[in-house]
């Protein structure tokens, strides 16, 4: 029985249970990739695939619309792949499973994957809409835009021919995007010395859960706690009283997204113990305090494990908890130019041990300012050095420049005005789309970006609003039919 098939307009929401069925973890969108070309066949759409793994499917001009301008519809087919710690789900076999909730469909303890498989969505119903009157469509799938990019990087400059591009990754209904932030990834690793465990020694587990996470571009400013933050500051101040060794650090999961828990266990004297889980429960009650309603889930415990062999040693801890607590995480610069916009944000998105003397700490930049995104990998890049770990930069991706006075940004907010009776935001978002890379290589290219509301992107608690996904396919229509000669 299908779960969505009751929601408004039918062949979106019918499209996005069917995608949700396939596994779309980034650099795993083999599946989804030959559902879509199945789909092209069965529709006798062209179709084409790169030697990246993006699509194109084209749906001819309508009879009579035949002088129409070429219009790009785009959107990724990957997905961000989160869960709590002791979700079972494999991204690489299991389906997610949508539910509705009152006005939002969401999923059982899983990224939702609405960012951006709402998108594709609505593509696979454009594609076959009979009653669509428009000039000829070239629907865009690109893949892995969650962790790189390389699909929009890879792009060859004949892969589709229009030059007016509706992209389809946004989160919030009412708003027209037409400019994003440019991002990169700076990466540490950091070699350390292990020592063995004594006879004398007991051993804590120390579990950080609840945290909201969330989307590291579009809510880097919401103030959420960060578990790789708040467990290595619980870890110095107890280290600050007590000797102690940390066995294992676990924190954090994707380079986009803010963290949301943590593991560490460390190894004690005997009789510290009791000691140190009082400071423990102490630290709870004053994060508490100190985030207030914003993180009402979050919860800390200790309990026992078996006693680990080895761990770091006291000097490269001292070096470890120092970096975690230098590293820059949040908001670095507010824009100058556009209200409630951030500039230039990091974030400090995940620290793991690696099980072979080493321990990687992963961060992301993003900047509306090209210069300034790499000052900000310049920070971390010193907090990094400073701690001994050798130090890697991504080339990242470009950031796209608004342009007001786009054909296509006329069109979108005349569409929208005449459909809903008031008048659009238009802005720039901090998260990086892949218009970035487009208005990067293809010359005189005209985008704009929307969508329906999606809240908790990048985390368990990810949903979308179903009233804001009809309007989204209003528009969406509206636009297309709208489009000059």
């Amino acid at each position: 029985m299908s779960a969505l098939g009751h929601l408004k307009p039918t062949s979106l929401w019918i499209n996005f249970e069917e995608i949700c069925r396939i596994p779309r973890i980034s650099k795993h969108e083999d599946k989804i990739g030959k559902y879509l070309l199945h789909f092209a066949k069965k529709n006798q759409l062209e179709s084409r695939i790169d030697e990246t793994g993006n699509i194109l499917i084209v749906k001819p001009a309508s009879k009579g619309f035949e002088n129409r301008k070429t219009v790009v519809l785009q959107s990724h087919l990957d997905m961000v792949g989160e869960k709590n710690a002791a979700n079972p789900h494999n991204w690489e076999t299991d389906a997610i499973t949508p539910v509705t909730d009152g006005e939002w469909v969401s999923a059982t303890g899983t990224t939702l994957g609405a960012d951006d498989g709402i998108g594709i969505a609505a593509q696979m119903a454009i594609l076959v809409d009979s009653a669509l009157k428009a000039g000829k469509i070239e629907c865009l799938f690109t893949v892995d835009e969650e962790t790189g990019m390389t699909g929009a990087i890879n792009l060859k400059p004949d892969f589709f021919e229009g030059r007016i591009l509706l992209n389809l990754d946004s989160e919030d209904e009412g708003i027209l995007f037409i400019g994003c932030a440019g991002g990169m990834d700076t990466v540490g690793v950091m070699n350390y010395t292990s020592v063995a465990s004594l006879s004398t020694d007991a051993v804590v587990r120390i579990s950080l859960t609840g945290l909201r996470g969330g989307h590291s571009g579009d809510e880097i400013h919401k103030g959420f706690g960060n578990s790789v933050k708040l467990l290595g500051r619980l870890l110095s101040e107890i280290s600050a009283e007590y000797r102690i060794a940390i066995s294992d650090f676990e924190a954090g999961n994707l380079r986009n997204a803010i963290p949301r828990e943590g593991f560490s266990t460390i190894i004690v004297d005997k009789k510290d113990k009791d000691s140190i889980i009082a400071m423990v429960n102490r630290f709870f009650i004053q994060v508490k305090n100190e985030i207030g309603t914003i993180e009402n889930n979050i919860k800390i415990t200790c309990e026992d494990v078996l006693m680990p062999q080895s761990a770091m040693d006291g000097r490269s801890m001292k070096l470890f908890l120092d970096l975690l607590s230098s590293c820059p995480h949040g908001v670095l610069a507010w824009s100058k130019e556009m209200d409630d916009l951030v500039e230039t944000s990091t974030n400090l998105a995940s620290a793991k041990f690696n099980g072979n003397n080493t321990v990687t700490i992963v961060t992301s930049q993003r900047s509306s300012v090209e210069a300034s995104k790499h000052k900000a990998s310049g920070l971390v890049a010193e907090c990094l050095t400073k701690a001994g770990a050798s130090v890697e930069s991504s080339g990242g991706y470009p950031g796209w420049q608004p342009d007001i006075k786009s054909e296509i940004l006329e069109i979108t907010s005349n569409s929208y005005l005449r459909l809903f009776g008031k008048e659009p935001v238009v802005r720039s978002i901090h998260a990086g789309l892949e218009c970035g890379m487009f208005f990067e290589k293809f010359a005189g290219i005209d985008m704009i970006s929307f969508g329906p509301t999606i809240r908790g992107a990048h985390t368990p608690e990810e949903k979308i609003e179903i009233s804001t996904a009809t309007m989204f396919w209003e528009l969406l229509t509206d636009v297309i039919a709208n489009i000059p000669e």
